[in-house]
């Protein structure tokens, strides 16, 4: 997902800042509570018993597809706009779904989701190019759509964040799913996560 900034992309227009959303913008209150939503994940903190916050087991999370920690423009807005192919394993054995997220760590203040993918099935260890495993849901993005927005890095690299959740129950939530709702569930029910982090440059 090379440019500089204000240039077109294949006669499409300007191209964004790649961490502004191009949809509506989460109020002030909701950006405060997605960022704690947010670290509450990103710290793996999940839920057993009676609520105590366990810590999860750590998972391998590997492309074939990235080379030296670079992420192909191919996957980015400069390239075809596809997700990556994407494996993983060391899930919890009572893992009941999982969740992968890919953001922007160096977006400022709240990480850019690019993608959010959530019912997977707990035997599942792959997303595949262009794909989705079967059953699987998308929240929407930073953007307000239901997709994968391709990472559009412009000036500078960023580093992009593909990080596969495991979890202790199925979300059940549906398809096009409030961002917040699903960040909210994903930090209450993970008990393993595993990360790859790339850089994209413009």
């Amino acid at each position: 997902m090379t440019s500089g900034q204000g240039r077109t992309h294949r006669g499409r227009g300007p191209r964004r800042q790649p961490h502004r959303p191009a949809g509506r913008r989460l109020s002030r209150c909701a950006a405060v509570v997605l960022a704690l939503a947010v670290t509450l994940a990103v710290a793996g903190c999940g839920q057993a018993g009676q609520g105590a916050p366990v810590a999860p087991r750590t998972m391998s999370v590997t492309s074939e597809a990235f080379s030296q920690d670079i992420l192909p423009q191919r996957y980015t807005c400069h390239g075809d706009r596809v997700n990556p192919p994407l494996n993983w394993s060391g899930a919890p054995a009572d893992t009941k779904s999982l969740a992968l997220v890919v953001d922007d760590s160096s977006a400022p203040i709240t990480p850019y989701i690019y993608w959010l993918v959530f019912d997977i099935q707990p035997g599942t260890t792959d997303i595949q190019e262009r794909a989705l495993p079967t059953g699987a849901r998308q929240a929407l993005n930073s953007a307000g759509a239901m997709t994968y927005d391709a990472p559009c890095p412009i000036g500078h690299a960023h580093s992009y964040r593909f990080t596969v959740y495991a979890l202790n129950r199925e979300l059940t939530l549906p398809n096009g799913a409030p961002l917040l709702a699903v960040w909210t569930a994903i930090a209450n029910a993970t008990i393993g996560r595993g990360r790859i982090v790339v850089t994209g440059n413009p």
